[in-house]
Parts: C-alpha cells; structure tokens; sequence
C-alpha cells in the first residue's frame, strides 16, 4: 500500500498514526475555523493521532438555490492560509472545477474532489497533475471497486499521494448505507482508507429544500469501520450543530468528540492486527 505524504507534517498509511480530518462543513468565518481547529489539534495531541483541518470555501453542490454556500475561493482560501500558520496544522478544502486547482494547491495541502465530481477526469487529472496529496471520495452511486478507474486517472499523473474517502452508497430515495465490505475493497487498490462519519448518516434532500441527517448513528457506524479497518476518519465538527450553516444535522458536537474518539482508537488498536495485511503489496 501507498504511504501518503502529507508534506512538512506527517505520514498516512499502515505503520503511521491514525489520521482524523475534521472541521466545520463550510467555511462560516475566521473565528470559528480557529476555534474549532485549536481545539481539534489539542484532541488530536492528547489521543497521538495526526490532524488535518478541513472546511469548504464553496459547497457548489447545495440542495437549494438559498442555501449558504460559503465565503468563496479568494476569502476561503485567505481564512485556511491564516489556520494554517496560527494553529501549525495542515489544511484541505474541496476544488469543484478545473480553474480553482492551480490556487488553491498554493494554499491547500491537501485537494479534495468533491463525491460528485470523482469521475470528472479533468478535474482529477488537474489535481493529480498540482503535486499536492489527494483526497478522493467515492461517489453515493458508486460501488467500491468501481473507482479504481477513478484511481488510475489520478495515479496516471505519477502522484500516488492519495487517499480514499467512504462517505455511504444511495439507497433508494434519500437514504444512504454503509457496507462494511467496502474498506477491505477500497484498500486493496492500495491507497489509505478513510471513513467519512458523518456524510455517511446524511438524508441527501430529506430536510425538503436541504438535506437531513441523523448524528445519532454517527458513533456505531464509526466503530464498525474502526473495526473493518481504516487508516482515518473524516468528520463535520461543530461547536453547535443545530445553528450551523451546513449540515448541521450531520455533524458532530465538538464538546462530545474526544469522547468519541477515544473509545474509536481503543477499537482501532484492537483491530489492527487483524488488517494489517490488507492491501499490502499493491
């Protein structure tokens, strides 16, 4: 498997400290996307796992036309620069066209493509093509092994610095479900693994002009990735979930996280014998 190089902080993959990519689902200001990632990086050092601040300067993918979308590339990415030199952690944000790659991978250290966008080959050629480690998530209507063309498209560009993200398969009609045989599946294609937690328990529309989501599953379906084997987790954090921007019905309490997470590394310790040899030599 693939070690994935997170320039000048750390490495990801089997054998390195577990990886947790968290934040607020958007970018809403300067003061919160400090607030949160301070303290995420403080949970982080206590439980010795590495961090990586994440929000979206844009959510072009909105169910409705009113809904906030964010504060924009120029502003968004000015707010990741200042969270990337105050609190000492890197940060990743989601490019949705081909245009914005070039500018935010002078800010970004990681690029994320956004589920909907992972069979856009130009756009993933364009970030493979930036240098800059990649954070691929797998689209709602997607079936594990299908995105290894996805994978290819971006590894074609000679950059192996990628990670794969599970963040839930549609089922039917505003519902999404988690099949655990898709860890296994995703890792042997070779890149770390990474569980979305929390987009996993969204109602895609349900909420009528926004979507729903249901954060009370997001604590049992967690541990069983911990469990099936993953090399990180992705989570939306937020001081106060019911008054966020965007998904506030999926996120996750900040006060509540380390809780969390902690009982997630004890599984994670536990299980890792058992994955260990899982997507090794690919």
């Amino acid at each position: 498997m693939d070690i994935v190089n997170i320039k000048d902080y750390f490495e990801v993959g089997p054998g390195r400290p577990f990886l947790l990519l968290a934040g607020p689902c958007v970018l809403e200001s300067e003061e919160l996307a400090l607030e949160v990632a301070g303290r995420l990086k403080e949970i982080a050092s206590r439980l010795g796992i590495s961090y990586v601040f994440k929000a979206s300067f844009d959510k072009a993918n909105r169910t409705s036309l009113n809904s906030f979308r964010g504060l924009g590339l120029e502003k968004g990415l000015a707010i990741m620069a200042r969270v990337r030199e105050t609190i000492g952690v890197p940060v990743i944000s989601d490019v949705h066209e081909v245009a914005q790659v070039a500018t935010a991978a002078e800010v970004l250290d990681l690029l994320q493509i956004p589920a909907f966008l992972c069979r856009q080959t130009d756009l993933l050629l364009a970030a493979g093509r930036s240098g800059k480690p990649v954070s691929l998530k797998k689209g709602q209507f997607l079936s594990p092994w299908d995105i290894q063309h996805a994978v290819s498209k971006i590894k074609s560009t000679g950059n192996r610095n990628l990670l794969l993200i599970e963040r839930g398969t549609m089922l039917g009609y505003n519902n999404l479900v988690v099949d655990m045989r898709a860890f296994p599946v995703l890792r042997s294609l070779g890149c770390p693994v990474i569980f979305d937690a929390t987009h996993s328990v969204q109602l895609p529309g349900g909420a009528g002009g926004s979507s729903g989501g249901q954060r009370q599953f997001i604590p049992p379906l967690a541990r069983a990735a911990m469990a099936a084997g993953i090399d990180g987790l992705f989570m939306e954090v937020h001081p106060d979930p019911d008054r966020a921007l965007c998904d506030g019905p999926n996120s996750w309490p900040l006060a509540q996280l380390e809780e969390l997470l902690s009982g997630l590394m004890a599984i994670q310790r536990a299980a890792a014998p058992f994955n260990a040899s899982v997507g090794e030599g690919n």
